[in-house]
């Protein structure tokens, strides 16, 4: 084997479509209207996931944020009650300002390594 293929072998080499990364956000003007911290804790998108959302969604900032969003439940029937929302995608942006939901939903592409840069070239390698 090489060395590289050694080295990716290693266990502490994680599956990513096993192991997603996740990070907790705070909501500011969320937080500030209720009085303690809204936080929402978000997971990366597999590469299939993003790519259908990208293709089949007009949506797709609130498509990604009800995709990668893994508390609060965004599709929990009591949230589309309270916002007017026939569908969760309707409640998020009954609940969230634009801009909210744009920096939830690169919250997750950040998260699923888009975004980023990812990658640097090695000189004279």
């Amino acid at each position: 084997m090489s060395e590289m293929l050694d080295r990716l072998l290693k266990p502490e080499v994680a599956n990513v479509n096993k192991d997603l990364p996740t990070g907790q956000y705070k909501l500011k003007r969320l937080s500030k209207t209720v009085g303690e911290d809204v936080v929402f804790t978000l997971r990366a998108l597999p590469y299939g996931r993003v790519q259908d959302i990208k293709g089949a969604s007009e949506d797709t900032e609130v498509s990604i944020l009800l995709a990668g969003c893994v508390d609060p439940d965004l599709k929990d029937p009591a949230l589309m009650e309270k916002f007017g929302g026939p569908t969760p995608a309707e409640a998020v942006k009954g609940m969230l300002l634009p801009g909210e939901i744009e920096d939830m939903a690169r919250a997750v592409e950040k998260l699923s390594g888009y975004r980023k840069t990812t990658i640097e070239e090695i000189k004279n390698a």
